[in-house]
């Protein structure tokens, strides 16, 4: 009897949810464009808009519907799973072949915008082409080093995770796929209309690959709007240790984003309480850090509106940005708007937000980081002035504002555009 009635229940919640989601209906990107009347194609290289990339543009899109563009995401229907991994990298573009089943609909846009190399495809017909990156894989490559060079301690926290088969090396065996990649980022960053670069660094970065500055346009990652509403009531607690963010599962990506570092920091502080709240898929990983540190709490692949809950008892506490290498870094923008204090390394759109001393710390060393911690957990006043600073820094980075500048660069492109055919026009009647 218990199991029918179980069994009902269940259908009862699955039919009414089905309803409410019928009723509701499909979440749409501006149905009908009433202001501008600009039509823009996303192209995304998966069927994946929650996370990373595939996130912002999704943000981006909302924010560009609700000032009156019309915004359609295009993906490949099909994915290349099966090819060797010497060949990973290609895979990453073969991809195209899918897409351009597409192709008469994309262009039917006034402007077509894809995460760096995606929109590669579409750069012969004449409609813009505008390449948003929010970091370069050639950046990647760059920050991070063989683990032989790490610094001593940082060397055996890699050490400890082979030894526990939480890596299964200590090095990537192959960065052809990564070199693939990046060569071909270059090749589409010079040749279409336009790159959007989220920071100064990633500005820099297209300029040492021959992207002439006037094609340049810095527009910064925005975050959504709840992560500025008003935090619940909650007790505050003693300052924690924070790191907010990912940290990947494989070596390559635990080096960039600065584990090894994150790993020597939380052990410097054995009686300070700290909060991890991450992103990964490395199982052994997860279990690892459970237990690794003593006043560790943990929250794992937590939905990213929950976050901001999650964070509000923690107002005034130290958020630690260890990465090597970021284009952008929202999780630092998002940790600064609950009023947490930064002290990171200079990556990404550090430099430009963070104001030494009044809002954060710019570090370069881990005995940098562990002094201006100390200082702050010291000095309860400075702080929580910081903390104050911190947050009113991150007011910008509202995603009204990327609107607005993205919907000024695609109506430069459009007007470009008109010119060009006109001047195109001119010269073949004098021609006659």
């Amino acid at each position: 009897m218990e199991q029918t009635k179980k069994h009902f229940t269940r259908k009862a919640y699955t039919a009414t949810r089905s309803f409410l989601r019928y009723w509701k209906g499909p979440k749409r990107i501006a149905p009908i464009p009433k202001g501008n009347g600009l039509k823009v194609a996303f192209i995304h290289n998966e069927k994946k808009i929650a996370t990373g990339a595939h996130h912002i543009n999704q943000l981006m899109a909302e924010a560009l519907a609700e000032r009156g563009a019309r915004v359609r995401n295009f993906f490949p229907r099909h994915q290349l799973t099966d090819t060797p991994v010497h060949l990973k990298g290609i895979a990453n573009i073969l991809f195209f072949h899918s897409l351009l089943e597409h192709k008469d609909e994309i262009l039917k846009n006034h402007i077509i915008q894809g995460t760096t190399y995606t929109p590669l495809p579409f750069l012969s017909f004449g409609v813009p082409v505008v390449c948003h990156f929010g970091s370069t894989i050639r950046g990647y490559l760059d920050a991070v080093p063989a683990t032989r060079r790490l610094p001593k301690e940082e060397q055996n926290v890699f050490k400890e995770l082979a030894r526990l088969d939480i890596i299964p090396e200590l090095d990537l065996k192959n960065f052809r796929p990564m070199e693939d990649v990046a060569d071909i980022e270059a090749v589409v960053a010079t040749r279409a209309a336009a790159c959007i670069a989220t920071s100064e660094k990633v500005k820099n970065e297209l300029m040492e690959i021959q992207v002439p500055e006037e094609r340049i346009t810095v527009i910064h990652n925005a975050i959504e709007d709840y992560w500025f509403e008003p935090p619940r009531p909650t007790a505050i607690q003693p300052p924690h240790l924070v790191f907010l963010g990912r940290l990947g599962g494989d070596v390559f990506t635990l080096k960039l984003k600065g584990f090894s570092r994150l790993v020597n920091f939380y052990r410097a502080f054995p009686d300070v309480p700290k909060t991890t709240i991450c992103m990964t898929t490395n199982r052994k990983l997860k279990e690892w850090l459970w237990v690794a540190f003593p006043k560790h709490y943990m929250f794992v692949n937590l939905r990213k509106d929950l976050i901001p809950g999650a964070l509000a008892p923690l107002y005034g506490s130290i958020l630690f940005l260890p990465s090597r290498y970021e284009g952008f870094s929202l999780s630092l923008i998002e940790g600064m708007s609950q009023g947490l204090v930064p002290i990171a390394y200079s990556v990404g759109v550090v430099p430009e937000i963070i104001k030494n001393g009044e809002n954060g710390y710019i570090v370069t060393t881990q005995e940098e980081a562990s002094t201006r911690a100390r200082e702050l957990l010291a000095d309860d006043h400075k702080r929580l002035a910081m903390a104050e600073a911190a947050k009113a820094s991150t007011s910008q980075f509202k995603s009204s504002y990327i609107s607005s500048q993205l919907i000024s660069l695609y109506q430069n492109l459009r007007r470009d555009r008109r010119l060009g055919t006109n001047s195109e026009e001119i010269r073949t009647e004098s021609s006659k």
